[in-house]
């Protein structure tokens, strides 16, 4: 019997697509799950809902798809809900029976009770698109209060992306997206670089309890310079694929065997001019052969005006960057998401079209799962300090003790770098030496007062606030005496997973004196 897999699960819920990763946590790769009757290929679920009423018979995935030329599919079948998710500009199909949200609810629960129970899920990882981010973000808080896993964590889309690539933080990237339904491009900056800290997977859930609105956490996404985009995508490509050979088609599943078609053209082991059989149902019952090469594929795309639609929408996006004082030279890569974006034809026409800027093609589909999976590398995810830590020093110049920051408000812990600091004697013959922590009580505060109804900042601004714990105080003992000024003490300082404030204390030889618990941060 196969021992079960115990990790991290991570759901990219895709317009067309919806991928499933799994992460176990004593591995580096990631696997991509299958589910029977729901994947169309290993971890890929279409994006999908087949709901009946009264009967309340619910399908998701390649079982709804295949419902979709069945009676009443204007009313039970969904799809192309998840862009209405939290955006409140785009208008609904009234005919639907199910609302956006509730087709997202339905679908979500139905695929979390059917993932394989080999997989132990000890955490679990969602993404969001970054222009609706909030709304869909209160969304998936909802949704999330039901699932029974301890931890929960989202991160967006594009630093998603970015980090399934290695792109270094605080890159300016642009993402084209060719999806089923939609084409998307964006210009973002992810968070990072510059010494500013690299984004992080917000907290949803922790220890099984809802930390969404109290974990005080900032919502760190990338930040978006520009975006536009259009409602064409691959199933448009798959539409004007058979109308040139099958004008005024009736056949759905002409459709699905032009989609298979254009997926295998858009592979780079195909020659240009290799001509591949495709079968077209002409009349019911009676199939007919068509023969079709990239050539073809790349005339039918040009002569349905699908580059010059990117150029129009590329020519936007980038005038709207410019107005945000970023040029093509900021950009540090494009990457091509989504199935449609692999077609030979317009990868060429976007690296002519950028010549000096890195393009990045990786799985089109998963690649966003794989890179929620790595913001949470090893099933690690951080919180953020909410205070700040400091110690008291001896200040010998002015004769006077101070706080000297340890740890800011705003970082992540556990942490995985320690603060060092060398302490030296502050008296002659000290042979104690006192490890005193306080934490930010009130930060400064810059006060404006108004002249002649001008504001102004006043000339005296307060100071922040140091109180010391009210914790146990450690005394470090050493064997020989020391005079002022000497270097004494090395101390590593560190955060734990439990949030733990752990200090290693080394004696200027380097020699190891001991590690202590100072007190934990809550």
């Amino acid at each position: 019997m196969k021992e079960n897999l115990s990790g991290t699960l991570a759901i990219d819920l895709g317009n067309t697509n919806t991928v499933v990763a799994f992460q176990d946590e004593k591995e580096i790769n990631s696997v991509l799950v299958e589910i029977p009757n729901i994947t169309s290929s290993p971890g890929v679920v279409p994006t999908a809902v087949w709901f009946e009423e009264p009967s309340k018979i619910l399908k998701i995935g390649i079982s709804a798809l295949k419902m979709v030329d069945s009676p009443n599919s204007d009313l039970f079948f969904h799809s192309n809900f998840k862009r209405l998710i939290g955006n409140h500009v785009e208008k609904i199909n009234q005919k639907n029976i199910l609302k956006p949200t509730e087709c997202g609810e339905k679908f979500f629960k139905f695929l979390w009770i059917n993932i394989p129970q080999k997989y132990e899920i000890k955490r679990l990882v969602l993404t969001a698109p970054i222009d609706t981010y909030k709304g869909y973000r209160e969304w998936l808080i909802n949704l999330c209060k039901e699932l029974s896993v301890n931890e929960i964590a989202l991160v967006d889309e594009p630093t998603a992306a970015s980090l399934g690539i290695n792109v270094p933080f605080g890159s300016k990237i642009m993402t084209l997206d060719i999806g089923g339904s939609t084409i998307d491009m964006n210009i973002v900056k992810i968070e990072g670089g510059e010494g500013k800290s690299g984004p992080i997977a917000e907290l949803l859930k922790f220890k099984g309890n809802d930390v969404s609105s109290i974990s005080k956490q900032k919502i760190r996404c990338a930040e978006i310079i520009s975006k536009t985009g259009s409602k064409i995508g691959g199933k448009d490509i798959d539409q004007w694929i058979v109308d040139f050979f099958v004008p005024d088609n009736k056949y759905p599943i002409n459709l699905s065997r032009a989609e298979e078609i254009k997926c295998k053209l858009s592979s780079s082991e195909i020659k240009y001019e290799n001509k591949y059989p495709t079968k077209f149902l002409i009349e019911s019952n009676i199939e007919r052969n068509y023969y079709i090469s990239k050539e073809i594929l790349e005339k039918i795309v040009i002569e349905n005006n699908l580059l010059n639609h990117l150029n129009f929408l590329l020519k936007d996006l980038l005038n709207e960057a410019r107005g945000k004082f970023c040029t093509v030279d900021d950009l540090s890569v494009i990457i091509l998401v989504g199935g449609g974006s692999q077609i030979p034809l317009i990868k060429e026409w976007i690296t002519k079209k950028l010549p000096k800027i890195q393009i990045k093609s990786p799985p089109p589909i998963e690649s966003i799962a794989l890179g929620a999976l790595a913001l949470t590398p090893g099933v690690k995810i951080k919180d953020i300090l909410t205070k700040g830590l400091s110690i008291r020093l001896f200040n010998r110049r002015e004769q006077k003790h101070f706080w000297h920051p340890i740890f800011c408000k705003g970082q992540t812990w556990p942490t995985e770098n320690p603060f060092k600091l060398i302490l030296q004697a502050s008296k002659n013959n000290q042979k104690i030496f006192e490890i005193l922590i306080g934490e930010t009580k009130q930060e400064r505060e810059y006060d404006v007062i108004f002249e002649n109804g001008l504001p102004k900042l006043s000339e005296i601004q307060s100071e922040e606030e140091i109180i010391k714990w009210n914790k146990e105080l450690l005394k470090i003992v050493l064997e020989n005496n020391s005079n002022i000024g000497e270097d004494n003490l090395i101390l590593f300082f560190n955060i734990n997973k439990k949030g733990d404030l752990v200090v290693k204390c080394f004696d200027i030889k380097n020699e190891f004196i001991g590690e202590y618990n100072l007190g934990n941060i809550f």
